[in-house]
């Protein structure tokens, strides 16, 4: 059995979203400076590297956050989907994939991925998202949860339909994926957010399990 770890490490250098506080780690105790143990505080969004987006994110009057996500949602078999020339993953780009009709799980691996493998630090605004017509693809057949990576799920300067189609509609966002080390096909996917009541989304840690 082989693991994958398709989190993204969390540090400073991580990029974040325009306007958002970067990450911020601090020692508020040292085992050098005469402490007890070692006690590291960290500051950060709770859409910070690999996250889950909860409706509520979006949905202004929806109540749906991130500690009531379906559990059986988040882990499952998945179905990696490589996509690397595409600057957009549109429904067109969809209607060509030969994905299983049953598939509930779908993890987009793009050319974004690279700029996880080269530990880049700044926000890049080209990254590769998903079209509002592709999110209603998405969710016209059944697909429970849908993983990008690189911070949003939805192109830069345009974030609110394609969240929005898969929002309402129950679709799980998995956001900040590093796939670069990941082939496409078949896995098993654990993605756990961390259960922070009343957010509109948090933190996880994912992983996949080679089948």
């Amino acid at each position: 059995m082989r693991i994958y770890d398709i989190s993204v490490p969390i540090s400073s250098n991580l990029p974040t979203w325009p306007g958002l506080s970067k990450v911020k780690l601090e020692f508020v105790e040292t085992i050098e400076a005469g402490g007890n143990a070692n006690v590291t505080h960290v500051s950060m969004g709770v859409h910070t590297g690999t996250h889950v987006d909860a409706p509520y994110h979006f949905l202004g009057g929806d109540t749906r956050t991130v500690e009531s996500l379906p559990l059986e949602v988040l882990t499952g078999s998945a179905v990696v989907v490589h996509l690397p020339y595409c600057d957009r993953i549109t429904a067109d780009i969809l209607q060509e994939i030969d994905l299983p009709s049953d598939v509930v799980r779908i993890l987009f691996k793009t050319r974004n991925s690279e700029l996880w493998r080269l530990r880049e630090t700044a926000f890049q605004e080209n990254f590769v998202a998903i079209s509002e017509d592709a999110a209603e693809w998405l969710v016209e057949r059944g697909v429970g949860l849908v993983g990008v990576d690189y911070l949003s799920v939805a192109p830069f300067g345009s974030s609110v339909p394609t969240h929005w189609k898969l929002l309402e509609a129950g679709v799980i966002i998995v956001e900040g994926l590093d796939l670069s080390g990941v082939e496409p096909g078949n896995y098993t996917l654990y993605c756990l957010p961390l259960k922070i009541e009343g957010s509109d989304g948090a933190p996880a840690r994912a992983i996949l399990i080679e089948k």
